[in-house]
């Protein structure tokens, strides 16, 4: 198999449950819904205005030319395809803006990942239709209006694509001052180290979609500021495509594994370093290593992106070069990377020492630090150590010591109360502000810290070419604690594309109940281990 039919396979295996979350019936009133839990389960009031952006893996496939794709040029494609759209057309508020996890959310990034789905297949298919180009310029509208709270520099890439393609469809100029200003936030937003702001720091993951996107606008409307800025944040994804293939994860700011492959395909026409990347990430598809996003969610965006990473895949390739060697330190994304010997060492200095280890190329540990479950206020709770905070910081040349405070897990869930007091706030005055309903919820699931009576200290020496950790942990009683351990792939924040599975965490639990249950009040937990 040629390498790069690596990423078409992996993405046509994905087309038949697309079509299974398609409402695919011409006389149903949700005919070209993609949001199955609406139009078939009836299991929720409103359908996700995300699901819509199915259309283009769809219209991918039926351009996808080879063996074993029994989607090529099959007509009801296209008739599906166009359907997906109609219903992102009527299923829209008449603003243009959708919804995707409550009503009158008006989420830009559903709305711009459904919206850049939709433009590029009607564009593909050479479709014609009047109602949907007034949608489209609606939701653009909308786009170009409307600032979401929080820092996702990838959402503001997307908007750009989204207005500089449909510039070009409806021969326009009227989101020029809209683009414009959203190009200069993601400059802002790019830190002098290469990487963009998502939420509280660096995400390798959601960086390669920021790229994905800003090589495609640079491929549409070639701009030196902006070469400058997908030259910076290439370099420093190079950095994080593990020694096995895999890429990212929990020691980054959204613990992701996302690895969108296109833009580095389409960089590497003039930047022949960007290929490497995908060839590296290709010998990880290759072993196995692919993430599952086959969830009714989040299965489209790396479907749509392998396919056109296939369709323009660059064939004359560099010889894929030696890996850096050298260490390097992201003092403000505060990740350490450190290469010595035969070992790669990935660790976020801001999450406790959440770290990934490599020898020999191959994955030997993943630690997303202590986590207990404690008895507090008559519920159980769980105190974690790699939350985003202020930790206390000493790297040295062969050792590195992080230490601060466990943090409370964000674990919360809806009930039936809580989602009618949304839907009643949503509503009424709610639909009103639905940035503020979103800050509030993005506070709750995502951003911030609260304290956990237990500290932690975390050393890594580098001696006798191995890394030897030891983990202490403290508090004034263990009495509240029921169960302790260290985990490969914790995390606690909300992220829709985290918690995807990975072959690395079939790596074993550490269980420390045992040890936690013979400590006696303020006795210290100590772990000590050599990697």
């Amino acid at each position: 198999m040629n390498n790069k039919d690596l990423f078409a396979n992996l993405a046509i295996a994905q087309i038949p449950k697309i079509l299974t979350l398609c409402d695919r019936n011409p006389h149903s009133p949700t005919y070209g819904c993609f949001d199955r839990n609406f139009w078939h389960y009836k299991i929720i009031d409103f359908p996700s205005g995300m699901a819509q952006e199915f259309v283009w893996p769809l219209a991918l496939a039926y351009q996808t030319n080879i063996p074993y794709n029994s989607f090529y040029q099959q007509p009801m494609i296209c008739e599906w395809v166009k359907a997906g759209i109609l219903y992102a057309a009527h299923s829209a508020h008449r603003d243009g803006s959708c919804d995707d996890y409550f009503p009158y959310e008006r989420a830009s990034g559903a709305a711009a990942f459904s919206l850049l789905a939709c433009i590029e297949s009607y564009t593909m298919l050479e479709l014609h239709n009047d109602e949907i180009l007034q949608f489209f310029e609606r939701r653009a509208n909308c786009l170009a209006n409307h600032h979401e709270s929080g820092k996702l520099t990838n959402h503001q890439a997307l908007i750009v694509l989204c207005l500089e393609l449909l510039e070009k469809l409806l021969n326009t100029s009227k989101w020029n001052a809209a683009k414009k200003q959203r190009l200069e936030r993601v400059f802002e937003w790019q830190n002098p180290e290469g990487w963009f702001q998502e939420y509280e720091g660096c995400d390798p993951g959601y960086h390669t979609l920021t790229i994905s996107c800003l090589a495609r606008i640079y491929q549409l409307q070639p701009d030196t500021i902006l070469k400058d800025t997908i030259v910076k944040a290439v370099e420093l994804a190079a950095q994080f495509i593990h020694p096995d293939g895999s890429y990212s994860g929990e020691y980054a700011s959204r613990n992701t594994y996302n690895f969108f492959p296109h833009g580095f395909e389409l960089v590497g026409q003039w930047m022949p370093k960007a290929l490497g990347i995908n060839d590296h990430f290709l010998r990880g598809l290759a072993n196995g290593l692919s993430p599952c996003y086959a969830d009714d969610h989040i299965i489209g965006h790396h479907t749509w992106n392998y396919l056109l990473a296939w369709r323009d895949f660059v064939p004359d390739r560099p010889q894929l070069v030696t890996r850096n060697t050298d260490s390097i330190w992201l003092k403000e994304a505060k990740i350490l990377i450190k290469r010595l010997g035969d070992t790669e060492l990935y660790i976020a200095l801001n999450k406790g020492g959440t770290f990934k280890l490599f020898r020999n190329n191959q994955l030997i540990a993943s630690d997303t630090q202590f986590s207990l479950q404690c008895y507090k206020q008559g519920k159980i709770k769980n105190a974690v150590s790699h939350l985003i905070g202020d930790c206390k910081v000493q790297v040295e040349e062969d050792e590195i010591t992080i230490s601060g405070q466990m943090g409370w897990a964000k674990q919360t869930q809806m009930t039936p109360l809580k989602l009618l007091i949304l839907r009643v706030v949503m509503l009424t005055f709610g639909r009103f502000f639905p940035n503020l309903i979103r800050k509030i919820l993005q506070k709750m699931l995502i951003t911030g810290k609260q304290d956990a009576p237990f500290r932690f200290c975390r050393r890594l020496r580098w001696e006798n070419n191995r890394w030897y950790i030891t983990d202490e942990l403290y508090t004034n009683s263990w009495e509240s604690v029921i169960s302790a351990g260290i985990g490969c792939d914790q995390t606690s924040i909300y992220v829709v594309m985290s918690r995807t599975f990975q072959r690395g965490q079939l790596l074993p639990w550490l269980d420390l109940t045992g040890e936690v249950k013979k400590l006696a009040p303020g006795e210290p937990l100590k772990v000590e281990r050599k990697l």
